[in-house]
């Protein structure tokens, strides 16, 4: 199993940059952070533009993984990104992941003066969304032309250091959106269910995990591909356990155990932020990012 963090955009980067390179130096596998325009109670303070803060980790830092938790369409248009992302691979020489989803009804969802779309708009633009950027990613001139998004002769060269192209860990849960990661995700990712966040308890949380795992395990089926080719991702902080497994090193192990016998490789903490809905001990937060894996065994 693999732990990695989520740090939010909310630093200057002449303090930021030291979180990155903690993390670095904690041993995380990948550092991640959130691709929104702003955030549910961070709207009114500082928050900085995903892509520039990830170039920037990436000069700051040499071996961690980097990447987005997630991007959307909700802002977001293939064709740009594509060049966006081909140019951070390279400065980072190869340490980028693309998390992506189909987006939500935050601030996002309007801030670009449009109407928030339905579930089954953000649906069908993300089934257009994903296969136009993988192409872009792969091939060297791209014309498409989509319901939601075209292309006209889109060139990316010389393309993503990592070949055939950067990885994407597609965040999903409905029917849709699993087809969609097991036809282009290298990772899966998720939050768990939000129906219970509120009301359940950890029990029916890996329940309901244990379910979606299922539901992605037959979409693999579906397009002829090994469930197992995928890594499985846990965004932590949005299930009933909430904070709880980062209270102390023991708590965590438990949590990250019970996940990892579902099948999850990877599960992402947030880098403690005082007050908020992510305060956490940084001591013990730094004791679980150094022992915990080696406790899991």
């Amino acid at each position: 199993m693999r732990l990695s963090t989520v740090i939010l955009p909310i630093h200057r980067w002449s303090e930021g940059q030291k979180t990155w390179q903690r993390a670095e130096e904690l041993g995380f596998h990948a550092a991640y952070t959130y691709d929104h325009l702003s955030w549910r109670t961070f709207r009114d303070g500082p928050w900085f533009g995903a892509l520039p803060t990830l170039t920037a980790a990436a000069t700051a830092t040499e071996r961690i993984r980097l990447g987005t938790l997630v991007t959307s369409p909700n802002f977001r248009h293939p064709v740009t990104l594509a060049k966006e992302l081909m140019a951070l691979d390279d400065i980072s020489e190869g340490r980028i992941t693309l998390g992506i989803g189909a987006g939500g009804n935050g601030f996002d969802a309007t801030a670009l003066g449009q109407e928030p779309w339905t579930p089954k708009e953000r649906a069908d633009r993300f089934g257009e969304f994903v296969p136009l950027l993988d192409r872009l990613l792969t091939e060297d001139a791209v014309t498409e032309r989509g319901t939601f998004y075209s292309a006209d002769e889109a060139r990316n060269i010389p393309g993503c250091v990592q070949r055939p192209r950067l990885p994407f860990a597609v965040a999903a849960t409905g029917p849709r959106g699993l087809k969609l990661a097991a036809r282009y995700g290298q990772a899966w990712v998720t939050t768990g269910d939000p129906k219970i966040f509120e009301d359940g308890t950890p029990e029916q949380s890996v329940a309901a995990l244990r379910g979606q795992i299922e539901k992605l395990g037959k979409a693999c089926a579906e397009t002829g591909r090994d469930v197992a080719e995928l890594d499985k991702v846990l965004l932590t902080g949005f299930t009933p356990d909430r904070g709880r497994p980062l209270e102390s090193v023991d708590a965590f192990v438990d949590f990250a155990g019970r996940h990892r016998e579902l099948g999850f490789t990877e599960i992402v903490i947030h880098w403690p932020i005082p007050d908020s809905d992510f305060a956490a001990d940084q001591t013990v937060f730094e004791q679980i990012a150094t022992e915990a894996l080696a406790q899991l065994g």
